[in-house]
């Protein structure tokens, strides 16, 4: 059957994987690793090497930018046509002939250190408190940075980026966390995330890591949790509103080559167990525009539960995207022309601190 462009649009949101694209006339990116030595994760264990790498996009001598990538990505997927392509060209908002924006890859995510790399299910177990504190020390140990003029991070990295304002509250001036709320991990958004990680240790094959072969489970699981949990009612709807369309994109979407590692994708998916910033909003300095969609599918607004948390930020705001045929759910803050303007004009009235 042959598959509409409405479809293999909506195909490309769901699974998020775009191909980086460096927006006309910026400069290059550049790509870099930097070795901790000894990194202790929360649970007390040691990685020897701990690895982490980062693209960096225009001059040291910029005004830094932190951006932080979604569970599964890695920094260079920030780079798309649709995100950076919408950011990082001379006149847009994070213009890289003046910023120096950093994108870094979160342990057992893209070329940083991970499960895939050799332990396999021996790697030291870790939870966002560990992602942010290595984020947190390649900037300031390795890269030399004293202050952000701009943190913001989507779905994973949102999450992220609650956490380092409060952890590390005098490192930026605006912090923006996207498609993320401010609380405890729970509801429909971990009750499916459990699907994912019990999909795979209760795989046969899975042996404890110790798989010799892919396994279709972490396959499965992963285009379940995608649609039950991405795409947006009114755009899936568009996109498939015969069961025939329907079965048309589920059978496209199961049958796209697989190649992440069962275990990275526990492990991604299992370090948001603990996650509840929840107790130091208080804490944050920065100015925090905080931004969300309307059909967000884990984070829906109709909980009223960041209209509540914001209150408690110092200097607060939120930036609801309405919802429509042309929004795609939790996938909406990853379109930067929902929200760009909002951004830009946050930059040019925040107040900048001396580090």
């Amino acid at each position: 059957m042959k598959i509409t462009r409405a479809v293999t649009w909506l195909i490309c949101v769901l699974t998020v994987a775009v191909l980086p694209a460096r927006a006309a006339d910026s400069p290059t990116p550049k790509e870099g690793a930097w070795v901790v030595r000894d990194f202790r994760f929360h649970t007390g264990e040691v990685l020897p090497e701990l690895r982490l790498h980062y693209t960096t996009i225009g001059a040291p001598t910029g005004e830094p930018v932190l951006i932080l990538h979604g569970t599964t990505q890695s920094g260079t997927s920030m780079l798309s046509p649709v995100f950076g392509g919408e950011l990082l060209g001379p006149g847009q908002p994070l213009d890289a002939t003046r910023y120096y924006v950093i994108l870094p890859d979160a342990i057992g995510h893209g070329k940083s250190s991970k499960p895939s790399d050799g332990l396999r299910a021996a790697f030291p177990k870790y939870n966002y408190e560990d992602m942010v504190d290595a984020h947190y020390r390649l900037l300031t140990e390795h890269l030399g940075v004293r202050r952000l003029r701009l943190l913001l991070g989507v779905s994973m990295g949102g999450m992220h980026t609650w956490i380092f304002a409060q952890k590390y509250p005098a490192l930026m001036d605006i912090a923006v966390p996207m498609a993320s709320l401010p609380t405890e991990m729970s509801g429909r958004n971990w009750m499916l995330r459990r699907l994912i990680i019990d999909s795979i240790r209760n795989d046969p094959e899975w042996k404890n890591g110790n798989y010799s072969r892919p396994l279709r489970s972490a396959q499965f699981a992963s285009v379940f949790y995608g649609l039950a949990t991405n795409g947006g009612n009114q755009a899936l709807h568009k996109a498939a509103p015969t069961r025939e369309k329907a079965d048309a994109l589920l059978d496209q979407r199961l049958s796209r080559a697989f190649t992440a590692d069962a275990n990275d994708v526990l492990y991604q998916w299992e370090s948001s167990r603990d996650y509840n910033p929840s107790a130091g909003l208080e804490r944050i300095q920065a100015v925090v525009l905080a931004v969300n969609s309307a059909d967000d599918e884990r984070n829906p607004p109709e909980l009223g539960i960041l209209d509540r948390e914001i209150k408690r930020v110092k200097n607060g705001s939120v930036w609801l995207i309405p919802a429509s045929d042309q929004t795609v759910g939790h996938g909406t803050a990853f379109f930067a022309r929902f929200w760009k303007s909002e951004v830009g004009a946050l930059l040019q009235r925040a107040p900048r601190s001396t580090p």
